[in-house]
C-alpha cells in the first residue's frame, strides 16, 4: 500500500520570494528608487538606517539582490528541476510606475514581468502574486509621506489594476500587501518605512505614530478592498488573498491577567485580517478607535468599499510563537518560553505553533489558507568539495510540515499550499544580510556584497524535491 499524506492531489508545494529581496537591477530599464532602495545593510540587532535617499558609500545590498534580474531563467529552471507547483514573488510597484503617481505605466517593467511568468508557466509552476511587500516608490514617501495621504489609495489602485490587467491570463493567485498587521510594531521605524512608507518625524511621539499608523493603515485596508472588487471585475477566477504575519501569542501562565493581555494583543495583532476577511471593523478595534480617538477618517464610502472588497483566502507567514506576560502597570513583556529553542536571531522555533495557527485562522475566518512564508534563517557552510549541508534546515521544514499535514487531516483545514520563505538565498529583509541564509539553493555572495553569485543546491534542495514528489509523504 502506497503511503499518502492526507493533502490535496492539487496542493501547491512551492516557495516564495520577494522582488526587493531578489531583483536587483535597481534601475533597469526605468524602473524607480523604491524605500527598499534607501536602507543599509543591518546585521542581528543592528538595525538598517534608512537614508534620505541614496548616499555614495553606504552599503545598499537591495541594489544588487541575487541578480534574479538577470538569472531568473536559470533559478526558476532549479525551483522546477525540485518540483514547484507555485512560485510566490511581488511586483516591484517602481519598475512598473518609477515615481508611483504617474499616469501611465512604464512598459519595460511590465515586460519583465511577461518573461518571469511566462517561464514559470512553462514549467507548469503557477506564480502567487503579491503587489506590495515591503517596498513603495521612494517618491511617495517624500512627497506624500507614504500611506499617511489618502491620495495614495488612488496610486495603488491605478498598479493593482495595471497588474491585473496585464497579467490576467498569467496569474490567478494574488495577495494585496505583505504582512499588513506588522505595522502594530509602530515605533520600529524600519517596520513603519516599509509597510506604510512612514518615516516618522522626530516630533512624532509614540501617541502621534500610533494615530498616523492606524489612519495608514485604513487607507491601506481601502485601497487593498478596491483592488479586490477591481481584480475580481477584471478576471472573476482571480484568487485574491490578504497576508498576515501569524505569531502566536501564548500567555506565560496560568493567570487570568496573563491570559487576558495574551487575548487583547491578538486582537491587537489580527484585526486587518479581520478587516479584510469581515469588510467590517472588529468591535474590539471600534471601542478602541473611540477610546482613543484614532482614524477620525473612516468615510461611510470606505464601510462600503471594505464590505465590497472581502478576500478569498488568508495567506500567512508563519516562524515562531511568542509569550508574553502581564505588567503592574497593565501593559505586558516579551517572556522566555523555557520549552522552546531559539534560532541564532532569537526567534523561538515551535512547529506545533503552526497547527495552532492554522486553526485559529481556520476557526475565525471560515476561508482556505495558504502557507505562505516558513522558513529558518541559518548561516550554511559551504565545504572543501562544494557541499552544503543543512541538516538543521530540514529537521526545522519537517517538523513544521508534519504539523501542518496533521492540521488538515485531523483538524479538517482548508490549506491550500505551502511555500517556504527564501527558497533561493536572498537579501533578509530585517537586517540586510546574506549570511541569514533560508534557501534551499545557495547562492555565492556575503555581507559586504562580494562573491560570484554562482548558484549550488543544498542537501535540502534533494530533500524538498522528495517531499513535494511524494505530495509530504516522504517526510525523511
Amino acid at each position: 500500500m502506497t503511503e499518502t499524506s492526507g493533502l490535496p492531489t492539487n496542493f501547491l508545494w512551492g516557495g516564495a520570494v520577494a522582488a526587493h529581496q531578489l531583483e536587483g537591477a535597481w534601475q533597469a530599464n526605468g524602473k524607480g528608487v523604491s524605500i527598499a532602495d534607501v536602507m543599509t545593510a543591518g546585521r542581528n540587532k543592528v538595525p538598517r538606517e534608512i537614508t534620505a535617499g541614496v548616499i555614495p558609500g553606504k552599503n545598499y545590498p537591495n541594489h544588487e539582490g541575487i541578480d534574479f534580474y538577470h538569472h531568473y531563467k536559470e533559478d526558476i529552471k532549479l525551483f522546477a528541476e525540485m518540483g514547484f507547483k507555485c512560485f510566490r514573488t511581488s511586483i516591484a510597484w517602481t519598475r512598473i510606475f518609477p515615481n508611483g503617481d504617474e499616469t501611465e505605466p512604464n512598459e519595460a517593467g511590465l515586460q519583465f514581468y511577461d518573461r518571469v511568468f511566462a517561464e514559470c508557466l512553462k514549467y507548469g509552476i503557477e506564480p502567487v502574486i503579491t503587489l506590495s511587500h515591503f517596498e513603495m516608490p521612494y517618491h511617495l514617501v517624500t512627497e506624500y509621506g507614504g500611506w499617511r495621504d489618502r491620495r495614495v489609495i488612488d496610486f495603488f489602485v491605478r498598479f493593482a489594476t495595471t497588474c491585473f490587467k496585464r497579467y490576467r491570463h498569467q496569474v490567478k493567485y494574488w495577495m494585496t500587501f505583505n504582512e499588513i498587521n506588522n505595522q502594530m510594531m509602530y515605533t520600529n521605524d524600519f517596520t513603519m518605512a516599509t509597510n506604510s512608507g512612514l518615516v516618522f518625524r522626530h516630533d512624532e511621539d509614540n501617541a502621534t505614530r500610533e494615530a498616523l499608523m492606524y489612519q495608514a493603515s485604513h487607507y491601506e485596508l481601502v485601497a487593498s478592498a478596491l483592488a479586490v472588487k477591481i481584480g475580481h471585475q477584471i478576471n472573476p477566477n482571480f484568487e485574491i488573498g490578504s497576508m498576515v504575519n501569524f505569531t502566536p501569542l501564548y500567555p506565560a501562565s496560568a493567570k487570568p491577567a496573563d491570559i487576558l493581555v495574551a487575548q487583547k494583543l491578538m486582537q491587537r495583532r489580527y484585526w486587518w485580517s479581520d478587516v479584510q476577511a469581515w469588510g467590517t471593523y472588529p468591535n474590539n478595534m471600534v471601542a478602541y478607535f473611540k477610546q482613543k480617538q484614532l482614524c477620525s477618517d473612516i468615510t461611510t464610502e470606505d464601510r462600503v468599499v471594505l464590505q465590497e472588497g472581502t478576500v478569498d483566502y488568508i495567506g500567512f507567514s508563519y516562524y515562531n510563537s511568542l509569550t508574553v506576560a502581564a505588567t503592574a502597570d497593565g501593559k505586558f513583556k516579551i517572556a522566555a518560553n523555557p520549552a522552546l529553542k531559539a534560532s541564532e536571531w532569537d526567534w523561538p522555533i515551535d512547529p506545533i505553533g503552526l497547527r495552532y495557527a492554522l486553526n485559529w485562522l481556520q476557526d475565525r475566518y471560515h476561508l482556505p489558507l495558504m502557507i505562505v512564508e516558513n522558513g529558518l534563517g541559518a548561516r550554511d557552510k559551504v565545504t572543501a568539495d562544494g557541499q552544503i549541508h543543512d541538516p538543521y534546515r530540514v529537521e526545522y521544514l519537517r517538523a513544521h510540515i508534519q504539523q501542518m499535514i496533521k492540521a488538515v487531516n485531523d483538524d479538517g483545514v482548508d490549506l491550500i499550499g505551502y511555500t517556504p520563505w527564501g527558497c533561493i538565498d536572498l537579501v533578509s529583509a530585517g537586517t540586510g544580510q546574506m549570511s541569514k541564509r533560508y534557501g534551499f539553493i545557495y547562492v555565492d555572495k556575503d555581507d559586504a556584497g562580494n562573491g560570484s553569485l554562482a548558484r549550488s543546491r543544498k542537501d535540502s534542495f534533494y530533500w524538498y524535491q522528495k517531499v513535494i514528489q511524494t505530495n509530504g509523504a516522504d517526510l525523511s
